[in-house]
């Protein structure tokens, strides 16, 4: 971004090696190929972009390539823009794939590192990206061994930057841990700690709209805020996912990086430029402001809940443990209710909670913030003796938008109400191209704009705040039932209520 904050007209990213470390796994295929695709049709990608793909199997560049291009035409066609019949252009596929090549090796062997720095030789430029689309144990082995290659070095004429998935970390010691590892070899300024929940457009709107909008401003604040809710609900059980979610739960796996970017993006002070290093300052401080609760507040705080054999949409659905690579006896979460309270100026007294889970009625991820009732004194000995509270509601997905209540009169002899939604559906005013949510990021990435991306000091502050949970849970192990499609245990409902408040309807 510019100094004064404006975004420049997006041009076609520098010439760059983009290497695929786990390039057989899901990720590759599903989302990042995909987004690359939609990228290069977008004209944001140059021509001197080459993809590499890094795995331990056997294939030649060719078969790679061919590999990609029909997991993309059969299976992420909604991924990729275009007719859905013909989403990929033949054209514009032939000239990605020039620049698809295969390294095979293992991760944990340096003399893989020398065939990568043989493909950067020969690459005819000095930029590379390493991303690590890989299970989370390779992070600090592959980072190293970079490091020990001097792959990581940069020069005025090359950058050498690390894209890193979630999760990171899986408490606050393994995060911090893991920063140092990473630290020793390069530069905070070359690590790309990636989120996928920020590269969708919802999400980047938050700013947009609380600080473009003087009348948004206003009342974020404990003044006319009661309260936050932040939901991200998913109808789908642990697929395939099993063995992985066994040893990381519903917690680990959510609310640290995905529900707490949305909670610094609601809760954070308006920043003095719209820079990487401004942004992701405040996104930090407030993060760092979340009241570490005691041990005996944490658990009073939180709920942990785990879902049963139920039914959504008429299908019958297996329990969590009876998941293919579950513990028929496992105690792991996979719903989560917390609440959370932010000590500073602007949020005190504003209590935040937080909700995800699997297997919920409907797929919804929004944050509701409900506004304080008006004073109603004028309105005693009519029809009207409690004014309901209001809410701004923001639709992450899948309805993408924004939604305003008001209270207006009903037509009638009598003084009776009703609450009208004033919003904007994004599908209404905007043409929505399918997006895999990675483009952004990986576009941001190959420019080198860190704005979207976490800081390690953000990452460690988000894991400070969970870890109270983390430790109060490994000494009351309790956990909730609760039946496919439902939105969680009764517990979660009890959070709210004790303080005389109730989730919003999730859809």
């Amino acid at each position: 971004m510019t100094a004064n904050g404006k975004k420049p007209k997006a041009e076609p990213a520098p010439p760059t090696t983009l290497f695929l470390f786990g390039a057989h796994g899901d990720l590759v295929k599903r989302l990042l190929m995909p987004a690359l695709y939609n990228l290069s049709r977008d004209g944001l990608l140059g021509e001197g972009l080459r993809i590499v793909g890094v795995d331990h199997n056997a294939i030649s560049d060719v078969d790679f390539a061919k590999k990609l291009e029909d997991f993309i035409r059969t299976e992420a066609a909604s991924k990729v823009k275009g007719n859905a019949e013909h989403a990929l252009d033949p054209q514009l596929w032939a000239q990605l794939a020039k620049g698809i090549s295969y390294v095979q090796g293992d991760f944990l062997d340096d003399g893989t590192y020398a065939d990568i720095a043989s493909k950067i030789a020969d690459s005819g430029t000095g930029n590379a990206v390493f991303y690590l689309a890989t299970a989370p144990r390779f992070f600090s082995e592959v980072v190293q061994r970079l490091g020990r290659a001097n792959l990581l070095e940069e020069s005025p004429e090359a950058f050498r930057r690390v894209v890193i998935e979630k999760p990171f970390g899986s408490d606050l010691a393994t995060a911090e841990a893991l920063n140092a590892c990473l630290l020793k070899v390069m530069s905070e300024k070359q690590i790309y700690r990636i989120d996928h929940y920020l590269g969708k457009e919802t999400v980047q709107n938050i700013l947009i709209s609380r600080f473009s909008n003087v009348l948004f401003e206003a009342f974020w604040n404990n003044h006319y805020i009661d309260h936050v809710q932040i939901t991200a609900a998913e109808t789908v059980g642990v697929e395939t996912r099993g063995s992985f979610f066994e040893n990381t739960g519903t917690l680990r796996d959510m609310v640290p990086n995905h529900l707490f970017q949305l909670l610094a993006m609601i809760a954070m002070e308006p920043p003095a430029a719209f820079g990487a290093d401004a942004v992701r300052g405040e996104k930090a401080k407030v993060i760092g402001a979340v009241r570490p609760w005691s041990l005996e507040d944490a658990r009073a705080n939180s709920v942990r809940g785990q879902y049963t054999a139920g039914e959504i949409g008429g299908k019958a659905l297996p329990g969590y443990r009876q998941e293919a690579n579950v513990a028929p006896d496992s105690s792991t979460e996979t719903f989560v209710a917390l609440k959370v309270m932010i000590d500073n100026w602007r949020w005190v007294g504003v209590p935040f909670y937080l909700r995800t889970g699997k297997r919920m009625s409907v797929r919804d991820t929004e944050i509701v913030i409900c506004f304080k009732p008006a004073p109603y004194a004028q309105f005693r000995d009519t029809e009207v003796d409690e004014l309901k509270p209001t809410y701004l509601k923001i639709q992450i997905q899948p309805n993408e938008g924004m939604w305003f209540d008001l209270l207006a009169k009903k037509p009638g002899p009598t003084l009776d109400m009703a609450n009208i939604q004033l919003g904007f559906a994004y599908k209404d005013f905007f043409e929505m191209q399918p997006s895999t949510g990675y483009e952004t990021l990986i576009y941001d990435c190959l420019t080198g704009d860190q704005t979207l991306f976490q800081r390690a000091d953000n990452i460690e502050n988000g894991w400070r705040a969970v870890q109270p949970f983390l430790d109060a849970w490994k000494e009351d192990d309790g956990i909730q039932a609760y039946k496919a499609g439902e939105d969680g245990p009764a517990a979660a409902d009890a959070l709210l209520a004790r303080d005389g408040r109730a989730w919003h309807r999730l859809g």
